[in-house]
């Protein structure tokens, strides 16, 4: 393929969403007819959708922004009662039918942001494979689905072959996954007219069942297109920090903190970042990529407040900056830093500056708190912790009730008494 003409494959192209395609001309052909119904799957293993989602969400995103197709999201009810194994060593835990539902529910929220949604050509559509995997008779469906499959072939596939090698166990649930996945393209195509499913790299191996599935059943030609697994440039995962997830939920982590976790990004990052998380021009992100020493740090301010406009509202990205900027900058504790309430008496009586780390966010237990402080990392009011056993009393509190708590330069908590 000489290039995309697409305009769909050129941005994502571009912009460095493309790992590896089924049949690259065929999804450009498509695209540019504007009949590309393409699906994202995503099960409802926690409450919020994190970072590392984002990425797929964005090319839902784009394929509705160049009228390329249909997005199609599809929500695991079905597939997350037994567990995609890939890219674990272990199990996942098995969820009962009211915990999926609710996270089902609390993830359902965050592509309003991304796409539109309605009953026209090009407007997003929600489904859910529940609705076709639960009512399933499990006879019939080795009979019409499992007899396309060959364990030899499935031995062979990543998500199983990395589990035997290592000798972690995989469970005959988990060995089902990848033909209920299959089915569930197919079914999307029978229901919807999808043509394409999209994914990280590490659903090649799924969704080129699907496209094999749907060949012996009788679909159309189905295709495929997947993204980068994203590392941070020092080779950290994406979506991860040593304080947790960074999700995607303003009740689960405040627009300020993700805000923050874009303004940290690493310098090597920003350009690439800029590409795939925002909207700006091309032509905008190389000028901003091509900063260089301290202006650097106005593109990550721009990546931060793009990204946080994207999910969280321009609003809240104008705030989350506001509060930074007088934050580190200004050297004010300012009263829109993220809080955390503690009971009064709890400080009048001796806070151990451990446990309020931990209430805080800050650490994840006392003893990493211990190891922070030890590091020089830990200060209270702006003045360095260097005693593990300090306490926090009344007369740390500001006139407003509030420590600053901070963990290096750029993570403050307000600890707030109540």
């Amino acid at each position: 393929m000489t290039g995309p003409t697409s305009d769909f494959l050129r941005v994502l192209s571009e912009r460095g969403f493309i790992h590896q395609t089924s049949d690259a001309e065929g999804i450009d052909a498509l695209a540019r007819e504007g009949r590309l119904a393409t699906y994202v799957g995503y099960d409802c293993t926690a409450p919020s959708l994190h970072v590392g989602h984002l990425l797929s969400i964005m090319m839902l995103h784009w394929l509705q922004e160049t009228r390329a197709g249909r997005p199609v999201v599809l929500m695991g009810g079905g597939t997350t009662r037994v567990g995609d194994p890939s890219g674990r060593d272990a199990t996942r835990q098995i969820l009962t039918p009211a915990q999926i539902d609710a996270n089902k529910e609390g993830i359902r929220q965050v592509f309003g942001r991304f796409l539109r949604f309605g009953e026209s050509g090009h407007d997003a559509l929600m489904s859910d494979n529940a609705e076709w995997l639960l009512p399933l008779n499990y006879i019939d469906f080795l009979r019409d689905v499992g007899r396309h499959f060959s364990v030899n072939r499935m031995m062979s596939m990543d998500s199983v072959k990395m589990r035997l090698e290592r000798e972690h166990e995989l469970s005959f649930i988990e060995f089902n996954y990848m033909l209920l996945q299959s089915y569930d393209f197919v079914e999307l195509h029978r229901r919807h007219g999808v043509r394409m499913q999209m994914g990280g790299s590490d659903q090649w191996g799924n969704i080129v069942n699907g496209i094999d599935l749907g060949r012996r059943m009788g679909t159309e030609q189905l295709y495929a297109l997947t993204a980068p697994l994203l590392t941070t440039s020092s080779g950290a995962k994406m979506g991860k920090t040593a304080a947790g997830a960074v999700w995607l939920d303003a009740g689960h982590l405040a627009p300020y903190d993700y805000w923050q976790y874009w303004r940290n990004a690493e310098d090597a990052d920003v350009g690439r970042f800029l590409r795939l998380f925002t909207l700006l021009p091309i032509a905008e992100i190389a000028r901003l990529e091509s900063l260089r020493g301290q202006e650097i740090n106005e593109a990550k301010k721009v990546l931060a407040t793009e990204a946080t406009s994207l999910l969280h509202g321009a609003e809240a990205a104008a705030l989350a900056a506001e509060t930074a900027a007088r934050t580190f900058e200004q050297g004010e504790a300012a009263a829109t830093l993220p809080s955390v309430d503690c009971p009064r008496g709890e400080i009048e009586a001796g806070l151990a500056i451990g446990p309020a780390l931990v209430k805080a966010g800050l650490a994840g237990s006392n003893g990493e708190a211990r190891r922070a402080i030890a590091g020089g990392a830990i200060s209270v009011n702006g003045v360095k912790v260097a005693d593990e056993k300090r306490v926090l009393r009344p007369d740390d509190l500001s006139p407003q009730s509030t420590i600053v708590l901070s963990f290096g330069k750029k993570r403050h908590v307000l600890l707030r008494a109540v």
